[in-house]
């Protein structure tokens, strides 16, 4: 999907979208308060207010990367998940030369799976160790085309940029065309899901995570991700961006093997989204 895709994706007219409750219940909180400014003396104060404070839920809505009041947001693995013991690890900001091979080979140690968001323009530096990650049993998946700061402030046209580009870079390098979309810092606006929805990409979020692109101390970091663990759990960790020890190593590198010991030790199984995302 090119430039035309990106294009026609942004043009797409809103019907094609479902929807979600909140926003219907959004759209028509503005009708009536309009309504009432304009039919009852005195009102305008009233309504404004209410206008502002509707646009403060939203905006706060897509401040919480789990919220699901914009649209869908997967947080869990479905519930078949639960009956086949699986949780999906997954990995962000990546491929990163240094950290990346090394996640490979400990994953490959304990037999386990996980999924990586990758930023496409990396993926683009880096073409050969995206391929390995898809040959070693691995998905890939979109954290768009340049991991911008700014991404949660853009329109339709800007997000239909933005993903499209990186699903082009990521199914060309790969020969996989990737079925989920992570935000960066999962921070998002109402304008995403209606270009996920024409893009066929599912948002996913996390159940919790690590903060492992701050917090140095291992032990912290696992036990952020280990609380509550069960089945079903979406973890996330980066590869990219890893914060580093005391003795500077990429903090991923010391829990990832303390989690994967974990899943051994609670019988539970590290899929793939895709794999995981069966009903």
């Amino acid at each position: 999907m090119g430039k035309s895709a990106a294009m026609s994706s942004a043009t797409a007219t809103p019907e094609s979208w479902p929807w979600p409750p909140a926003m219907r219940a959004s759209a028509a909180w503005h009708v009536a308060a309009i309504g009432a400014g304009v039919l009852v003396p005195g009102a305008w104060p009233w309504a404004i207010g209410a206008i502002v404070l509707n646009h403060a839920l939203i905006t706060g809505a897509g401040l919480t990367p789990r919220s699901n009041l914009l649209g869908p947001n997967l947080t869990r693995l479905p519930e078949a998940a639960a009956g086949r013991r699986e949780v999906a690890i997954t990995i962000d900001d990546g491929p990163e030369p240094e950290v990346t091979p090394r996640v490979l080979d400990l994953l490959d140690a304990h037999g386990q799976r996980a999924t990586f968001f990758c930023i496409a323009e990396r993926v683009l530096a880096h073409p050969e160790l995206a391929r390995e990650i898809v040959a070693r049993g691995h998905s890939i998946q979109n954290h768009t085309a340049r991991h911008r700061h700014n991404f949660s402030f853009l329109g339709p046209r800007g997000f239909a940029s933005e993903i499209a580009r990186a699903q082009d870079i990521l199914t060309e390098v790969t020969g996989q065309r990737p079925t989920c979309f992570r935000a960066p810092a999962g921070l998002r606006n109402p304008f995403l899901e209606p270009v996920l929805h024409r893009l066929g990409l599912s948002l996913v979020s996390w159940t919790r995570r690590g903060f492992d692109t701050r917090e140095g101390d291992p032990a912290k970091v696992m036990a952020r991700l280990a609380r509550n663990l069960q089945a079903r759990d979406i973890l996330l960790l980066h590869d990219g961006n890893a914060a580093r020890t005391a003795e500077g190593k990429p903090v991923l590198l010391e829990v990832l093997p303390l989690l994967l010991e974990r899943l051994r030790a609670d019988g539970l199984r590290a899929v793939t989204l895709p794999e995981g995302m069966k009903e």
